[in-house]
């Protein structure tokens, strides 16, 4: 049995694969672009051409229970032993959050088990939503729980990034009762 070389064989008929697949033809694409050449501009351009969306508004937390928040955080903190200990208020002047704790741990699991310890303990009081990020063993831990951010940093990343700089008293004069050194 003798076979023809590949430049003999043949050509098939195959089915175009974007109709074979159920997918767009030529003519239906080019009728796409020419839609989007009507509307200029990419997704991205048109949201910033269309303005900031509207700001939302936090609700306002009961004051009995920010400062039980508060309290609970600030002493789970000290029972893990976190070091240089500070609480800066933010009442009117940051929309995201009143209170911002900052501790400093030693270890990552030092920091680890002091973000867990608050998340527990704010769970038993029923404060469910508390946000965590990079608890699994980082220089810096955050924890977010609506109304209080708390910050958890090792020795060296806390220096690298200065929020006591950023938010403390040092950078407007009339805070200076805001923060406090625990």
């Amino acid at each position: 049995m003798t076979t023809k070389p590949p430049a003999e064989t043949p050509a098939r008929a195959r089915p175009s694969t974007a109709s074979a697949r159920g997918g767009r033809t030529a003519a239906s694409r080019a009728a796409a672009v020419s839609g989007a050449a009507a509307a200029p501009g990419s997704v991205r351009k048109k949201a910033a051409a269309a303005g900031p969306k509207k700001p939302t508004k936090r609700e306002a937390v009961a004051p009995d229970l920010l400062e039980q928040s508060l309290v609970i955080i600030t002493t789970s903190l000290e029972d893990d032993k976190a070091e240089d200990l500070v609480v800066i208020d933010l009442t009117g002047r940051a929309s995201f959050a009143d209170k911002m704790v900052i501790a400093t741990g030693l270890a990552d699991r030092q920091i680890a088990a002091m973000a867990q310890h608050i998340e527990r303990k704010l769970r038993d009081i029923g404060i469910k939503r508390v946000l965590v990020e990079g608890a699994n063993g980082s220089d810096w831990v955050l924890l977010d729980t609506g109304d209080i951010v708390v910050h958890l940093f090792k020795p060296e990343a806390r220096t690298l990034y200065g929020l006591e700089k950023m938010w403390g008293a040092e950078l407007d004069e009339s805070n200076e009762d805001g923060v406090t050194r625990l």
